[in-house]
């Protein structure tokens, strides 16, 4: 690998500050340019703003990197992946063809099958087709089924139901998630604790990177509606690195195989949501890139030069040996604006806080207004993040840190990384 690369990330959220803040001290990173602004940016990023596919194919000719780095699904379910190869540019992320396992979770349903992989059981129905509402409706009075748009959904589209009438009211107001619910999977309730466990991927070969754990639900106890996530620490106490290791060639090995075989060869980070039920792991589902907040965690953690592991896994030839990760902990505890998930109140001026000895700010959804304040853009607004020698230590620098950032109307959950849930 060349000593000094220059690195293109594409994204500008919470997840992406945390992609760029870590490749921003990499040794081998020599020009970094990001493709959306984002306030948090130090001023040695090179903002190129595009949002197009052929745009940002254009930005990465005009800056000739070497790398592109993509944060959020979308882009990648586009095609994005797609075009930046064909272009001549190694990119971490995969290809549409295998982004799918993110972007319909019916077709993950089917790589699970047929790549042997431990998930629910679920039916998949057309709710415009009255045979199969027909089906549903039947499976929902039953009871304890978990009903999920098949499209992307910003992480909002699964709706959790114990009780028939219950599940009834959700499959008629599944709707509300637009075009990706076209397609609506109904599966049996499973019971314990969530993991979120990532794997580096060649296209050939996975390599497990540290288990995390996410907040879902917008208030503490899991409790509220669900948003992309109010918090997330690692690693997760249940999973440790061994145990992580064993469950990537369980959980994701097989479906980086199955895809292999179809053609559709995956490059880039494989994010399996897990459920650790009495019987063992089973995949809820899986994702095509960090998850945001736990990226916020994972990049605090990551010791060594994650250039090598990201570039290697874009050219379809990983490093030999594991990414070195340090001891202790990573807390991140999400800031959220006033009104969220539904309707986020913007433009709220934010005060620029204290980031003390262990702890980096991540911007998710901030701006500069005309008068240069820093303001509330978005839902989740900021990633306060907490590094320590245990989980204790950087839950508690991050809540520490906490109230010098904090804004109007702000919500944010008091049980981040308050014990294995």
């Amino acid at each position: 690998m060349e000593d000094r690369v220059r690195v293109m990330v594409v994204g500008g959220g919470g997840r992406e500050h945390a992609l760029v803040w870590r490749l921003l001290r990499s040794p081998s990173v020599t020009h970094l340019v990001a493709t959306t602004p984002n306030p948090g940016f130090p001023e040695r990023v090179h903002v190129d703003p595009a949002s197009e596919i052929e745009a940002i194919v254009a930005v990465a000719r005009r800056h000739e990197v070497d790398l592109v780095v993509v944060g959020p699904e979308a882009p990648l379910a586009a095609g994005l992946a797609d075009a930046v190869e064909e272009a001549g540019f190694p990119c971490f992320g995969p290809r549409a063809a295998a982004a799918a396992l993110e972007t319909s979770k019916a077709f993950a349903k089917e790589i699970m099958r047929a790549a042997g992989v431990p998930t629910a059981t679920a039916l998949v129905v057309d709710p415009t087709d009255p045979a199969q509402l027909l089906a549903a409706e039947e499976r929902c009075r039953r009871g304890r089924v978990v009903l999920k748009a098949d499209g992307l959904a910003a992480g909002k589209g699964v709706v959790v139901c114990r009780e028939g009438e219950e599940a009834l009211e959700a499959l008629r107001t599944m709707s509300r998630f637009g075009e990706a619910a076209a397609r609506v999977l109904l599966e049996d309730l499973l019971e314990g604790p969530e993991v979120s466990l990532f794997a580096l991927s060649d296209g050939e070969r996975t390599i497990a990177l540290p288990s995390a754990q996410d907040h879902k639900t917008l208030l503490d106890g899991g409790r509220g509606p669900n948003t992309g996530g109010m918090g997330a620490y690692a690693p997760c106490p249940l999973v440790d690195r061994q145990t992580a290791g064993a469950w990537v060639q369980q959980l994701h090995q097989p479906v980086v195989e199955e895809l292999a075989r179809r053609g559709t060869p995956f490059r880039g980070v494989l994010f399996a949501g897990l459920m650790l039920t009495e019987d063992g792991p089973r995949v809820l589902e899986y994702n095509v890139r960090f998850g945001d907040p736990e990226c916020q965690a994972l990049m605090a953690l990551w010791e060594d030069d994650p250039v090598p592991w990201l570039l290697g896994a874009a050219r379809g030839m990983l490093p030999n040996g594991e990414p070195v990760f340090a001891e202790g902990s990573a807390c991140c505890v999400v800031l959220a604006s006033a009104g969220y998930p539904e309707t986020p109140r913007k433009g709220v001026p934010i005060p620029r806080g204290e980031e003390p000895e262990g702890v980096v700010v991540f911007h998710a959804g901030t701006a500069v207004d005309p008068q240069g304040r820093l303001v509330t853009a978005g839902g989740r607004v900021l990633g306060i993040t907490g590094r320590g020698a245990d989980l204790e230590e950087a839950r508690c620098r991050a809540y520490a840190a906490l109230p010098s950032w904090a804004f109007e109307g702000e919500q944010h959950r008091t049980d981040i990384g308050g014990g294995a849930r």
